[in-house]
């Protein structure tokens, strides 16, 4: 049995404007949606420095806030809690660790010192102090004077 074919191929011109009106508003769509999508995290305000130093060595961040909260792998953390999970973490490292501190521009020397001892007490002895480059600047940061 034959069926009747009515599709045919089609040969004119394709009017471009339409997918390049869809083509554009869905662009805007993704710009502004990533504009207003939520970033989990802590704001940290880091102090600017110039050109530093890095280190080579695997790394272990530590965020500490000015209002005294520790943080370690994004999550608040006590201090008893992340002696231990320091000691975990230079178990398990094939090289030495260093404390990489992720810490506000307004905490205090006596803040930091007692985190790297807490860490050097963990079995990591060097540390570091997380800074932006003064060429960088975050937007919504103040520029150093």
């Amino acid at each position: 049995m034959k069926f009747p074919r009515n599709a045919r191929i089609f040969r004119g011109q394709l009017d471009v404007t339409s997918f390049a009106t869809v083509f554009f508003l869905l662009v805007l769509l993704l710009m502004l949606a990533s504009l207003v999508t939520y970033t989990p995290g802590v704001r940290v305000e880091l102090p600017e420095a110039g050109d530093l130093p890095g280190t080579d060595k695997p790394t272990v961040k530590v965020g500490l806030t000015k209002d005294g909260r520790i943080y370690f792998e994004q999550q608040p953390i006590e201090e008893e809690d992340l002696k231990a999970r320091l000691q975990q973490a230079v178990k398990s490292a094939p090289e030495p660790l260093t404390l990489l501190v992720l810490m506000d521009r307004e905490v205090t020397y006596e803040s930091w010192l007692r985190l790297t001892l807490l860490a050097r007490e963990a079995g990591i002895s060097d540390s570091l102090l997380a800074t932006l480059p003064r060429a960088i600047t975050a937007p919504g940061l103040p520029s150093a004077p």
